[in-house]
C-alpha cells in the first residue's frame, strides 16, 4: 500500500539565532522543500518553507514560515518534514524511493526471485538497488534500462535482466526456487 504522506527532510537541529534549522535530505534536492506544500511531524500540520539552502552531504539549511526565533524553533528539531504524494507528479519511470523500498526482485527471464530492495544508493550518475536476500546477503545491480526491465508498483514486483557475470557468485547459493 502506498503511503499518502511521504518523507522529504528530518529536521535534525537549530542553526543561529533566526529559527533556521539544519535538515537531512531525503529527496532529491534542497529546493524542492520550497516548491511543495509540506507537513510537520505525524501530525502532518501544514508548513510552508521559505528558503532552503544545500550544505555538505544531504543536508540543508531551511527557513519555516512564521519560525522566527532559536526558541521557536527547538521543539521542531528532530520532526520530520512530509510530501503529500498527491502534489508531486513524477515523470515516466521514475518511482518513490519509499514505493520501491520492501518490493520483491524477480528474473525476467527464468523468475527466480532474487530478495526484496532494501535500500537505493544514489551516489553516482545512476541509481544502484540493493537486494536483500532470503539469506541475507546483498546483491547490487545498477537501475539502468540493460537490466532494471520493469517496475510495478500496484503489482507489487520489480524484474531485472542481469547483465552477464553480476550474480554469478550468489546464484548457485541464494536463488532457489
Amino acid at each position: 500500500m502506498k503511503k499518502r504522506f511521504l518523507e522529504a527532510a528530518k529536521l535534525t537541529k537549530t542553526v543561529g539565532l533566526r529559527g533556521e534549522l539544519r535538515a537531512q535530505l531525503y529527496c532529491d534536492d534542497c529546493s524542492l522543500l520550497t516548491e511543495f506544500d509540506l507537513y510537520l511531524g505525524k501530525e502532518h500540520t501544514p508548513v510552508t518553507v521559505t528558503s532552503a539552502v544545500a550544505l555538505k552531504n544531504d543536508m540543508c539549511r531551511v527557513k519555516i514560515k512564521g519560525i522566527n526565533t532559536v526558541e521557536e524553533a527547538q521543539p521542531l528539531a528532530g520532526k520530520m518534514l512530509y510530501l503529500d504524494r498527491e502534489d508531486a507528479q513524477l515523470p515516466p519511470d521514475t518511482w518513490f524511493i519509499a514505493d520501491i523500498i520492501g518490493l520483491p526482485v524477480y528474473d525476467i527471464d527464468s523468475g527466480v526471485r532474487y530478495g526484496v530492495i532494501d535500500e537505493v544508493l544514489q551516489n553516482g550518475p545512476t541509481d544502484v538497488y540493493s537486494i536483500k536476500t532470503e539469506r541475507g546477503k546483498q546483491l547490487l545491480f545498477p537501475a539502468i534500462p540493460e537490466v532494471l526491465v520493469n517496475v510495478d508498483i500496484d503489482g507489487e514486483k520489480i524484474q531485472i535482466r542481469p547483465l552477464e557475470g553480476l550474480f554469478d557468485e550468489d546464484n548457485e547459493s541464494d536463488n532457489e526456487n
